[in-house]
Parts: structure tokens; C-alpha cells; sequence
């Protein structure tokens, strides 16, 4: 293994309290992660009476625009310079927001709600979600500035993430199993737990967790300037790995329940227990590549994951139904490596943003990582494309395994098993010949502190 550089000056590593205090925000945000695809679309569509294809007209609509937000807020977050650091102050303007629109979204709505009610409160809990996590995002990149320990912060953050998503997916069915209300009522504590959870995770984060502030010109506006970014060869291979990252779980989460009931015949419970399986593996995975990734570097990390993923995806699509047990076993080492993609990109792109400050002299994180969260959600709309798909070829969205042509349950069986795999295979091949490495970012590192020193030893002499 080749020798990595010292960095000139050595940031202190943060203990897992720190790291803890500092990932407590994921649980609300990733349960708003979870509500905005899965929970809410449902909710309005049964609870709160409007049409199927007004709710899915307004989601989308909702997205594209709010894929547009990011690279804005991530421009702003780059001119950010406040005594308080660089992000913490938009984590404290998103939490009002996002409590705000919670609270209208899951508790006050009422059936008969037209859907300008929808659209106006959804797009403003978009955009302050946009601000929220991308705020979370950029604040990691500072914490810890060196190329391991980066790993080690993203990795607390996705384990964090996957906590607040599988709260959130249990919360309804106790609520119903234990006779607390319906599912509705489910919803709406759901709502409550977040309002609550807000402001008590992210004020224990900006009280408890420190932001260390960078050095570097302000981020000039020009369009050419941003397009730059794009001819870099590692932004392009974080990018269309995360695209595709992205669309392949899209695909089986929008697929799932038609799959395991229409191949494999179990029913709409089983399968979302199944669902849960896969993301606690997710997290009890998560460490292992986030110290694998200090071994091999991210990128190989990121690659094997990739790989070792699309293999034991189709591998337990492939077990025959009818035995709950050992499809959830399957399903749950399936999930194992789930986790990867969505730390590591973060933690690369952040190692990005310290190449773009060396060469440039411009501190451009925020907008680098805005523009890579803009790339996931466009993998999410197009993981919808298989809907057009089956629409075509006369599939019907059916409770039971009868009722389809032969050539529509092969339609869904290739676009759920085999159209994953093979994007998650080119999410590896994609990262072949990495630039970034660990060796180089840590020359970039040693530079960059040597750099920001110099004035300050200027002063002291």
C-alpha cells in the first residue's frame, strides 16, 4: 500500500458523542424522507380524499421544482460566513419550517382539502427540507476535514438515518396494532413525533457539536464558473455513480409490494416487513464499510459495495415464495451493504469540495454537495419510468397473484431483479480509475492547512 502524507496540522477526532449529538437530526429528516415517497402520497389519497393521479401530479411537480432549489441553497450556503460558521445557521432556519409544515401536513389537514393545500405546504416542507439536510451535509464536510475520519462522519450519519427510518416505518402499525387509533391517527403522531423531535435533536446539535470554519474566496455566480465543476473527472464519476445508486433502489421501492405479491404471493404486510428487514441490515452494515472504506479507500469501498450489493439483491429476489422466514433472512443480508452508497458519495463529493477549494482558492462544498443531492432525487423520478412500463404491457395493480398476463409478471420480475442489479453493477464499474485518492487527498489536505495558516503566522510574527 502506497504511503499516505501527514496532514500539516492535525484536526482532533471527534468522539462518538460528538458524532452522535451531531447525527441526531437524520431521525426527523429521515423520517420526512420516508414520509414524502411511502406515507404521505397514500394518506392524501384515502384520508384526505383527493384523486390518485392529482396526488402523483402534485409530488412531481413538487420534486422537479424542488430539485431546482439545491444547487441555489447550496450557492448560498457557500456565501455563508457568520461568527456561528458557515451552516449551522441554515440547520437553525429550517427547523421552524419544517416543524411548521409538519405540522400542517400530518396533524391539521382535513379530509376535503383541495389540493392547492397540498401543493403549497409540500413545497414549502421541500424546501425546507432542501435547507436541512443539505445544512447537515455541508456541516459534516468541516467536521472532520481528513480523509478517514470523513468516513467515520458520514458513517454515524447514514446509521442515524436508517434509525429514523425505520422508526418512522413502525410508528403507524403500533399505533394500530396496540389500539392507540387507525392508521390515520398513526399518521398524525408520526406528524407530532417529528414536530417534537425537531427542535430537541437539532438545538442538542448546534449546543453540543462545534463547526470548525474554512477559508477560501466567496463563490462567484457566473454559470460558466458552476458548469466547470462538471468537466472535473471526479465530480462526473460521483455523480453518474450516485444517479445510478439512486434509480436502483427507486426501482425496488416502487416495485416492491407488486413483486412480492404478485410473484412471490405474500401480502402487503409481509412485505413491508420485508422492507424493514432490508434497512436495519442497512444499519447494522453500515460500520463495516465505513472502516473497509479506511482500508481500501472510498472509492474501492464504494465499488465492492456496489458490486457485492447487485449480488445479493438478485440473489434473494430469486428464493422461491411461500417460506417467510428465509425470504427475510435473504432479505436482510441483501440489505447489508445498503448503506454504502449514500455515506460514501456524501464523504467523496466532500473530498471534492477540498480539491475545488486547492485549485481554485473557492470553497464551493455546499453547492457540490447541493448539486449531488439534486442527482438523487432525479434517480427517484426516474425510478418511476417502470410505472410507464407496466402501464404499457397491461399490467394491473392487483392485491393477489392472479389476475396478469404471463408477459406482465415477467415485465415486473426483469424490471424488479434484473434492471436493479445491473445498475448497481455499473455504479462500481463507473468508479474504475478514481482520481481522488486517499494519498492525493491527503497532499490536498496538508496543502490547504499549510495555506490557511500562513496569513495567521504572518500576524503572530
Amino acid at each position: 500500500m502506497t504511503a499516505r502524507s501527514a496532514p500539516a496540522r492535525a484536526t482532533p477526532r471527534r468522539s462518538n458523542a460528538v458524532l452522535a449529538a451531531f447525527s441526531g437530526p437524520c431521525l426527523p429528516l429521515a423520517a420526512f424522507g420516508v414520509a414524502l415517497p411511502v406515507t404521505l402520497p397514500e394518506f392524501y389519497a384515502t384520508f384526505v380524499g383527493l384523486e390518485l393521479g392529482v396526488v402523483a401530479a402534485v409530488f412531481m411537480a413538487v420534486r422537479v421544482i424542488d430539485i431546482v432549489f439545491d444547487p441555489f441553497i447550496g450557492w448560498g450556503m457557500d456565501r455563508t460566513k457568520t461568527r456561528f460558521g458557515r451552516y449551522r445557521p441554515w440547520m437553525a432556519l429550517s427547523t421552524p419550517m419544517l416543524m411548521l409544515a409538519a405540522y400542517m401536513m400530518f396533524v391539521m389537514v382535513q379530509p376535503g382539502a383541495p389540493p392547492i393545500y397540498l401543493f403549497g405546504w409540500l413545497l414549502f416542507l421541500y424546501l425546507g427540507f432542501s435547507i436541512g439536510t443539505l445544512g447537515q451535509l455541508g456541516w459534516a464536510a468541516v467536521l472532520a476535514p481528513q480523509y478517514d475520519q470523513r468516513s467515520r462522519v458520514y458513517g454515524w450519519w447514514q446509521v442515524f438515518n436508517i434509525i429514523g427510518v425505520v422508526l418512522i416505518l413502525v410508528l403507524p402499525t403500533v399505533v394500530v396494532q396496540t389500539g392507540i387509533g387507525a392508521y390515520a391517527d398513526g399518521v398524525r403522531i408520526m406528524g407530532w413525533a417529528i414536530v417534537i423531535a425537531l427542535p430537541v435533536t437539532i438545538g442538542l446539535a448546534m449546543i453540543a457539536v462545534p463547526e470548525p470554519v474554512t477559508t477560501g474566496g466567496q463563490p462567484h455566480g457566473s454559470l460558466g464558473a458552476y458548469l466547470s465543476l462538471f468537466k472535473k473527472p471526479v465530480v462526473r464519476k460521483l455523480l453518474l455513480s450516485d444517479l445510478l445508486l439512486g434509480v436502483a433502489p427507486g426501482i425496488t421501492g416502487s416495485l416492491l409490494f407488486f413483486f412480492f405479491g404478485q410473484i412471490k404471493g405474500y401480502d402487503h404486510t409481509q412485505a413491508g416487513l420485508f422492507m424493514l428487514f432490508y434497512f436495519v441490515a442497512g444499519l447494522c452494515g453500515a460500520p463495516f464499510w465505513a472502516w473497509y472504506a479506511t482500508r481500501v479507500g472510498k472509492d474501492r469501498g464504494l465499488a465492492v459495495a456496489s458490486v457485492v450489493s447487485a449480488v445479493l439483491y438478485v440473489g434473494a429476489t430469486l428464493v422461491p415464495g411461500g417460506n417467510f422466514v428465509l425470504t427475510a433472512v435473504v432479505m436482510f443480508i441483501a440489505g447489508l451493504p445498503y448503506a454504502a452508497g449514500l455515506f460514501l458519495t456524501r464523504a467523496m463529493m466532500a473530498d471534492a469540495g477540498d480539491e475545488e477549494r486547492f485549485e481554485t482558492g473557492v470553497d464551493r462544498t455546499g453547492l457540490m454537495l447541493s448539486i449531488l443531492s439534486a442527482t438523487t432525487k432525479i434517480g427517484h423520478v426516474v425510478a418511476l419510468i417502470p410505472y410507464l412500463i407496466l402501464q404499457g404491457v397491461g399490467f394491473r395493480a392487483l392485491p393477489g397473484p392472479a389476475g396478469n398476463s404471463d408477459m406482465a409478471l415477467l415485465t415486473l420480475q426483469i424490471l424488479f431483479v434484473a434492471v436493479p442489479g445491473v445498475l448497481l453493477v455499473l455504479a462500481g464499474v463507473v468508479l474504475k480509475n478514481y482520481p481522488l485518492t486517499a494519498k492525493r487527498h491527503d497532499e490536498i489536505r496538508a496543502a490547504l492547512e499549510a495555506r490557511d495558516a500562513g496569513p495567521q503566522a504572518g500576524a503572530r510574527a
